[in-house]
Parts: structure tokens; sequence; C-alpha cells
């Protein structure tokens, strides 16, 4: 199976599984993770309707954006304060935000570059090797961030528990009741903050099913051996 027809494949599942839970597929954007696969690999992607990718790393985004510039590129990886001028001018959206003292510098790399800089606030799901901020300290992380005048909060993000879909499925239960929580505290503009990026290849069934509005994906897409 290629590249556009396992995209497409897949495409059509996500569809699926948001009609069977009384969703809008158009309500569920898929960040297509290319951190292991070349530039003709995400070519073949976006000749097929992928329009979101996802990376990790900033030089890898710096190198893939140049090779498909018209996509939106997701970083998705652990932030460094010495690469944020570089990651923000290449992002559509930062999903992995959760230091007070990287905002500043997001704030000023995006007004030296002439935008508003979209995030998402990375909230941890209790496992210590994992980044983000616990869920009781979202709150003052997100009141700075408001401040920030070229800042644009547009949600949540977290990484699930692996191998236990019962454990993902609640996790992300507790992502939506927070961003839930937050907007209804007043704390954040809810034309804005509505996002949830939540689930991954393994899990991304029960994030949608829990109300995930964007999950990032590499295997669903790249591998033409996925289940």
């Amino acid at each position: 199976m290629t590249i556009a027809e396992q995209y497409k494949k897949f495409r059509a599942e996500v569809d699926e599984v948001c009609r069977n839970c009384g969703r809008d597929p158009r309500d569920v954007m898929v960040v297509a993770v290319s951190k292991t696969v070349g530039e003709e690999a995400i070519i073949q992607a976006s000749q097929a309707g992928s329009f979101d990718f996802g990376e990790n790393r900033p030089d890898d985004l710096l190198e893939k954006h140049q090779a498909l510039p018209q996509a939106r590129w997701h970083f998705i990886g652990n932030i460094q304060s010495r690469r944020i001028s570089d990651i923000v001018p290449k992002s559509f959206l930062i999903h992995s935000v959760y230091k007070v003292d990287h905002l500043s510098k997001i704030d000023a790399a995006a007004k030296d570059a002439g935008k508003i800089q979209n995030i998402l606030l990375e909230i941890n799901s209790g496992e210590e090797s994992k980044g983000g901020v616990a869920p009781d300290m979202s709150f003052g992380v997100l009141s700075a961030a408001r401040r920030l005048p070229n800042i644009r909060l547009c949600g949540l993000m977290t990484m699930a528990p692996q191998g236990d879909p019962d454990a993902a499925r609640s996790c992300f239960a507790q992502l939506r009741e927070l961003r839930d929580e937050i907007q209804s505290m007043g704390i954040v503009d809810d034309m804005y903050f509505n996002e949830l990026s939540m689930g991954m290849s393994e899990d991304w069934r029960e994030a949608i099913e829990e109300g995930a509005t964007i999950i990032r994906v590499g295997r669903a897409v790249f591998s033409s051996d996925f289940e």
C-alpha cells in the first residue's frame, strides 16, 4: 500500500469513528507525525489530502517546512529555550508549551516574525518521564500566557499512558473536563480555547470518542503494515 493509499484509508477510518460517536469528521484534525520519514513521504501524504504535519525536532521542522511550505506545520516535541526563535516562525501550532519562562520568549519570537503564535498547554498525565504541567498548576501558566499579546491560547494537549486503552480513555476524559473547567472560569478566550490534542496511533479511537479535536499519528499514516 502506498503512503497516499494509507493516508486515505486512515482518514476514512477516522471519519467512520467520528460518525459512530455522533461527531462531525470535519471537527477532528489529523496531524501526520512525520518525524521518521523523509520529504518524499510527506509530499505523497500531502498529495493524498494531508495538510497538517508534526515534527518534534527544530532542525527537521525547518528542513521539511522548506520542502513543503504550503502545509501547516505543528511542533510537538520538547521545547528548548535556545531554539524557540527557530520553532516559532515555522509553526502553525506549538503543542508542547508548559514552562512559564518559555512564554515570553515565544511572544518575542512571534512579534519578530509578525504573527500571533497559536499554542496548546501540555498537561502531564501523571507520568514523571513525560513533560507537561500538572492539571492543578495549569491555571497559573494560562493566566501568564493570556497577558502576552503575540500568543493565542488554543487549548490543551496530553500524552496518555501507553498499552492500556482504559487508562488512555480516562486520561482523555480528564483532559476534556479540564478544558471545560478552564472555559467556565473565564481566564481564556472561549473563541479560540477549544482544542484537545490527544490520541496517537495506538489510542486515537478512544481519543476521538472522548472529544479529541486533534490526533497526532505517525505509523497510522506512514506505515503500510499498521493495523
